[in-house]
């Protein structure tokens, strides 16, 4: 089961086929290969997970980033300030997704050492989507929080100025025998992202995801793109958004706000920022029996009354763990529109994608 319905358009790529093209193109860029193949592993994951708005459909704009938009493609991240359990990270430049996986990977660190550990980052770009890194954790037997800061998308309650960005915010929390609860989430109806798979494939979006210029709601793609999107939730969508974003930028002094550019201009590279939570859950209580509990939260959603006409209720993560599962077996569903950007990519930067044309 996927997050976005399916078409006669839509290939099935291997995945590890997709990660050595997205790889190769990123090399291409002048990355690293240790860094070029965690760049293509951030987006592959995404679409394993169905999270297709943040998947290899960014592979054209990350290309330009690095070749013409500013981001330096062998600039490393630095540790600029470090207080034992609080850091602080400049991204140097370099992709969001590499200034990321180094913030999680120190603060994790630290966490094994004082139970929890906060990275704040500054100086970095579009880190994709905030899940990866709270599932950093896991593997540790940790909880991880992660959010970051967007270009602004959306308007005060009751406004009509960009001035707010969806600024997402993920949770990932182990769980025993079960899939681990994992929540991502932006504080709009949808992503920008999202509604380009949508205009790719030419269907309507639904009616609570966006405004248009003028504030009212629409079905159209394209007047959504040029429009506001919805916060979830009224005026609490747009009171938490803010909140992500202070926590994303502020700590670390990042740019905020319309101060990191526009959706027609775009950003201003290396000005974005993260903020990166770890919890170490043995400090606080048994490990066998937290995990144990969440099982049981899972379970009591999952057996859960249920309306008509609704076959499975789900717990936050376990519909992305079943694709990724799924995904890994059969294939990545792409739409063409997306493999012919890849294609587009490859061929400027004179990588062979011949494996992704079914040659």
């Amino acid at each position: 089961m996927s997050h976005y319905p399916g078409t006669e358009r839509e290939r099935r790529i291997p995945w590890k086929v997709l990660h050595a093209t997205v790889s190769g193109i990123f090399q291409a860029c002048k990355m690293s290969a240790e860094d070029a193949g965690l760049l293509a592993t951030t987006l592959v994951q995404a679409d394993l997970r169905g999270c297709h708005s943040h998947g290899v459909l960014r592979v054209p704009e990350y290309v330009f980033k690095l070749r013409e938009g500013g981001v330096n493609p062998a600039a490393k991240p630095l540790l600029v300030h470090d207080s034992k359990a609080a850091l602080v990270v400049d991204g140097n430049n370099t992709m969001g997704q590499i200034g990321s996986c180094f913030a999680m990977s120190e603060a994790i660190c630290r966490a094994r050492e004082y139970s929890l550990a906060l990275a704040a980052v500054r100086g970095s770009n579009h880190c994709g989507a905030m899940a990866y890194y709270a599932m950093l954790a896991l593997p540790e037997d940790m909880i991880g929080i992660a959010a970051t800061h967007a270009l602004p998308t959306m308007a005060p309650w009751g406004g009509v100025d960009k001035i707010l960005g969806i600024n997402p915010l993920a949770v990932a929390i182990p769980a025993g025998e079960e899939d681990p609860i994992v929540l991502d989430a932006a504080f709009s109806g949808s992503s920008h992202g999202k509604i380009r798979v949508y205009q790719q494939k030419g269907e309507p979006i639904p009616l609570d995801w966006a405004f248009d210029a003028n504030g009212h709601p629409t079905t159209d793609p394209a007047a959504a793109i040029d429009g506001l999107l919805q916060p979830i939730g009224g005026y609490k969508g747009t009171g938490l958004a803010l909140v992500m974003g202070i926590l994303s930028t502020l700590l670390s002094g990042a740019s905020y706000g319309t101060e990191l550019g526009n959706m027609v201009d775009g950003p201003q590279a290396g000005k974005d920022g993260h903020f990166y939570l770890v919890i170490k859950v043995s400090a606080f209580v048994d490990l066998t029996e937290f995990k144990g509990r969440v099982d049981t939260i899972v379970r009591q959603i999952r057996n859960g009354r249920r309306v008509p006409n609704v076959s499975r209720i789900y717990a936050p993560g376990e519909l992305e763990a079943e694709n990724d599962r799924h995904y890994r077996r059969e294939g990545i569903p792409l739409n063409e529109a997306t493999l012919a950007g890849i294609r587009r990519s490859a061929e400027e930067m004179g990588v062979d994608a011949s494996a992704i044309r079914g040659e």
